[in-house]
């Protein structure tokens, strides 16, 4: 039976006002701070108020609740927020709960580096920082956006960074990404790749026509002991930054 609640209860209202003084305690007696993004806050938080009403206990809001009895619940062994898990696996190793709504400073620190940094690489509202290129530059996967504003950013000499096409010659030849710095062929990857042996730290960033090949090339040089290597998903048939052409 689906249990429905009205959110602009009285009840529900005080229960949730309730609920945040719960987990205001939470992170001040754990150390721990909210998740940077205020939805998953508040869809949390009204999923424990939610489950406060209805089995009196702040039951996970992000797993099923087993049990139809209070001893069968108990019995169920249901995760009840702050949770045996998140407090001595999660957190600790992950930098938050499953639910998100409680991280370390660390992780909500970068997290909200990396959500401000992807903003600006897609909205290009400004010039990214150093330390959001840093962010960036860690995925492992990059869209068209963000490998404009990290070469914006590069020219700038605010990161350095590779960036390699491993499509063949003639494709190159045709039509290439301005800025790219070095052709190692998907064809001959491993002898070509002597070019840049000597850079495994410097993060690499790869492309090809649609992304595939790249992949694949991505794979082989982790596996080669590349410290950072980023794919263009879509390849240079989705770029819409500068190109050229020629030798």
């Amino acid at each position: 039976m689906m249990i429905k609640i009205d959110m602009e209860s009285a009840e529900f209202k005080a229960v949730m006002e309730d609920t945040k003084k719960f987990t205001d305690k939470v992170c001040e007696s754990k150390g721990w701070v909210y998740h940077p993004v205020e939805d998953v806050n508040e869809g949390v938080t009204m999923g424990l108020a939610r489950n406060k009403m209805i089995y009196n206990k702040r039951f996970c809001p992000c797993f099923m609740v087993v049990g139809e009895t209070k001893e069968e619940r108990k019995a169920a062994d249901n995760r009840i927020c702050p949770c045996k898990p998140a407090i001595e696996k999660e957190i600790p190793q992950e930098g938050k709960c499953h639910c998100g709504i409680f991280c370390t400073p660390e992780y909500a620190k970068a997290n909200a580096i990396e959500i401000e940094a992807e903003e600006v690489a897609h909205n290009h509202s400004r010039g990214l920082t150093k330390e959001e290129c840093e962010v960036i530059l860690t995925h492992e996967q990059l869209d068209g956006d963000e490998i404009i504003s990290l070469l914006e950013a590069r020219e700038l000499k605010m990161v350095d960074f590779n960036l390699v096409d491993v499509r063949e010659w003639m494709e190159w030849n045709q039509e290439r990404i301005v800025g790219t710095d070095y052709l190692v062929p998907t064809t001959s990857f491993y002898n070509q790749l002597e070019q840049i042996e000597n850079q495994k730290e410097k993060p690499t960033i790869l492309y090809c026509l649609t992304g595939s090949r790249s992949a694949y090339c991505q794979n082989v040089m982790k596996d080669m002991g590349w410290k950072q290597v980023s794919n263009y998903t879509r390849g240079i048939i989705a770029y819409s930054g500068d190109k050229t052409s020629g030798e």
